[in-house]
């Protein structure tokens, strides 16, 4: 892979992972009894009247459901990173063959080529 892209693509998936975890951090916190990125989500306090406690409740759970989605974007980043500092990134994990450029430019997160994506997916 190009130096320059591959520079380019790893200051993509930083931004994009200080971008992960400040939203992340806006409405969860993180687990310090986990070994690995683990966030919690936190339970909103509106008021103690009826109508206000169900709006708690209805945050809570669209915030526990954008929180489950973050923490898996932010463990793909992590692992793309660490896919950059072995030397591995942009080969495919299944037949190791290079991701064509424009697939990592579209999602840098990207461990599978386009064909064995297709292939994983039935799309032939």
């Amino acid at each position: 892979m190009d130096k320059a892209l591959l520079e380019e693509l790893t200051k993509n998936l930083l931004s994009e992972k200080t971008r992960l975890e400040q939203e992340l951090s806006s409405i969860s916190h993180r687990n310090t009894k986990a070994a690995t990125t683990d966030f919690n989500a936190d339970f909103p306090n509106m008021g103690d009247k009826e109508d206000e406690n169900a709006s708690e409740v209805a945050q809570f759970s669209d915030n526990l459901s954008l929180e489950g989605e973050l923490e898996k974007a932010l463990r793909d980043v992590e692992s793309a990173i660490k896919m950059v500092e072995k030397g591995t990134y942009g080969s495919c994990k299944y037949c190791g063959n290079i991701i064509d450029e424009r697939r990592l430019r579209a999602r840098p997160t990207s461990t599978s080529c386009i064909q064995c994506k297709k292939t994983l997916t039935q799309e032939l």
